[in-house]
């Protein structure tokens, strides 16, 4: 259960990255990756971010961590501004924060065994001493699924899963009480995926850790999320708990995203919300909602004014002008831009 303290508040959060031309190589414009976002992590719960690939969501973790150094905005961790540390300060911070990457095997040096792997990441944080550590690590395996004797292996020895308990494991080493899981299952088979997600559940219940986790895959983050931020085109269009989202959802966005879930039951059918095109230039962002060039349900309004990202209820906020007056009945609401996948 969800602590009431925020362990993490990003605010304002912009990261933009500069597109250099000409001959003297000046900047003549920004990629708009992360546009001007706020939200706040509680202690204890797991916070997805989702969205389609290109929304913002793996650059607002690492810019969390400032694996990319932020554009603008405060990220404070504990009532700490991350972004403004100097190294050695950001260092001794970053054993509090830890990430956990896609594919693990590309993070690991292949010429390191899981035994140097995790010392070095203990070392540099200066965790226990150092006759002590072989052990930890052996616990630490036990701990994530793995065998104690597997620690003089190699990375190239495991399989995707295996190795993704490794680097969960790693990042472990360190005693983190923040987990940023950058689509740390996409790249499983589903079998292996509910394995990782059941042991990223276990972990969080016994050592009381805190997760943002990021994907794309909507079925796992209603299995693991207790929130959600549903991101497009680097800003949010909705933050709820996830019993709000997947039942009531009012963004129309998060209505497209949720209606293209497979159901695993042919007879049952599902009412699709077709999204017209493709996901315009971070370079160039339209006007007005960031979505209404996709949107079904447009208005002119949309076109050019963006909208806030308001309350709606005590466990939901959505920045869509259809509801800035109250819940969105989407039933009575005509498609615009109707196409038979509709139907």
């Amino acid at each position: 259960m969800a602590d009431a303290t925020p362990v993490l508040q990003v605010r304002n959060l912009k990261q933009y990255f500069p597109i250099r031309g000409g001959v003297l190589g000046r900047i003549q414009n920004y990629v708009k990756a992360v546009d001007d976002i706020s939200f706040d992590v509680y202690a204890g719960e797991t916070l997805s971010i989702v969205g389609e690939s290109g929304c913002g969501k793996s650059t607002t973790g690492r810019s969390i961590l400032r694996l990319v150094e932020p554009t603008e905005g405060r990220i404070l961790f504990e009532g700490q501004n991350i972004a403004e540390l100097s190294k050695a300060d950001l260092r001794r911070r970053r054993k509090d924060m830890q990430i956990i990457f896609q594919d693990p095997y590309s993070s690991f040096n292949p010429r390191q065994t899981i035994h140097q792997l995790l010392n070095e990441a203990m070392a540099i944080q200066n965790v226990l001493p150092k006759n002590a550590r072989r052990a930890r690590i052996q616990e630490l395996l036990e701990m994530v699924g793995l065998k104690a004797e597997h620690i003089d292996r190699y990375p190239h020895e495991f399989s995707g899963g295996q190795r993704q308990r490794i680097a969960i494991a790693r990042a472990l080493s360190v005693d983190p009480k923040l987990l940023i899981c950058d689509e740390a299952v996409s790249s499983l088979d589903v079998s292996v995926q509910a394995q990782v997600i059941n042991l990223l559940k276990k972990l969080q219940r016994e050592l009381g850790l805190t997760y943002i986790f990021i994907a794309h895959d909507l079925g796992v983050v209603r299995h693991i999320s207790d929130r959600v931020v549903v991101m497009y085109l680097g800003k949010i269009a909705e933050v709820a708990d996830k019993r709000t989202l997947f039942e009531r959802p009012q963004h129309p966005y998060t209505k497209a995203l949720l209606s293209a879930i497979p159901i695993p039951d042919p007879k049952i059918k599902r009412k699709r919300i077709p999204l017209v095109g493709d996901v315009p230039s971070p370079i160039n962002p339209p006007t007005g909602c960031p979505f209404h060039t996709r949107c079904p349900f447009v208005m002119d309004r949309c076109r050019s004014e963006l909208p806030p990202l308001h309350e709606l209820d005590r466990n939901q906020y959505v920045a869509c002008h259809l509801a800035e007056s109250g819940p969105v009945d989407y039933d009575r609401l005509k498609l615009k831009n109707r196409t038979p996948e509709a139907e």
